[in-house]
């Protein structure tokens, strides 16, 4: 049981499990120029119960009782943490803009940390079919998820280039004749945490999001783990249902379902905690 400090009582609810589909993100925005990036959908928690209460005026301090238990969760940001939620949101309100250097930068960082051996024509190319993305300005496809989506992709890229080579590469496994496209998969997948921990929320609902915002305070690249974490454990569950492009939403859906309850385990107490970390390589 985590005990930190100690709190008034706020209790989640539990809501509906929603997942972005594989291009449907996209198709919902119609220009580079403009995004929609509030997650203000509640994200489902099986975990807890009962409805939210607010008690002051600031996200200082959460409490949520498991359900069907009396194990409490006490947690007290502290500025550090405080700081660091604040900037997390940030990310994840910045749309992608083609017309910036910084994200052209980013862009092109993020093609020359997957084919380093390989020349980048143009930010408009061909070539960006080759990681997966939908057609040859890959900019088209951020609209779902924003500038953040990009960041994880890098971060992967860097982190941990071996796991990041071999999903891109479709190896290992007996993978289908239909595979999903890399890069694309990614920004769903960034969708689909943002989506998962609430953090848009102004009133903590899940014990998901209570238990993140603990690891901020152990990692404050702790959002980048965790995508990390995802792709792999999205790639597992993608070979063991022997699945195909069509079945990308079900295998999103379970690939939550993972990391919500390893999240939730009791031992697991930062991103590196989790099991299936030890994917990563």
């Amino acid at each position: 049981m985590r005990s930190h400090g100690s709190c008034i009582g706020i209790s989640a609810t539990a809501a509906d499990r929603t997942t972005s589909s594989l291009s449907g993100n996209n198709n919902r925005r119609s220009s580079s120029s403009s995004c929609s990036l509030s997650n203000s959908s509640v994200s489902s928690d099986y975990a807890t119960c009962g409805s939210p209460m607010w008690m002051g005026k600031s996200l200082t301090c959460v409490c949520f009782k498991r359900k069907g238990t009396h194990d409490r969760i006490f947690f007290t940001m502290s500025p550090t943490q405080q700081d660091r939620y604040r900037r997390l949101k940030h990310r994840m309100k910045i749309c992608f803009d083609a017309s910036k250097p910084e994200h052209q930068q980013a862009l092109r960082a993020l093609w020359h940390a997957t084919y380093p051996e390989q020349e980048l024509h143009s930010l408009v190319s061909d070539q960006w079919k080759e990681m997966g993305w939908q057609g040859r300005d890959p900019s088209t496809d951020f609209r779902g998820a924003g500038f953040i989506s990009l960041e994880n992709l890098l971060f992967f890229s860097k982190t941990f280039s071996t796991s990041f080579q071999q999903l891109l590469k479709k190896q290992g496994g007996k993978r289908a004749a239909w595979e999903y496209p890399f890069a694309v998969a990614g920004v769903n997948i960034t969708f689909m945490i943002m989506q998962m921990l609430d953090l848009d929320a102004l009133k903590p609902r899940t014990f998901v999001r209570a238990v993140f915002l603990q690891m901020l305070s152990e990692n404050e690249w702790a959002f980048d783990l965790l995508y990390c974490v995802a792709f792999v454990v999205m790639d597992k569950q993608w070979l063991e249902r022997s699945a195909t492009y069509m079945e990308f939403n079900d295998v999103l859906r379970s690939t939550r379902c993972q990391l919500e309850k390893e999240l939730l385990m009791d031992d697991v107490l930062r991103i590196e905690d989790m099991p299936s970390y030890n994917l990563l390589c």
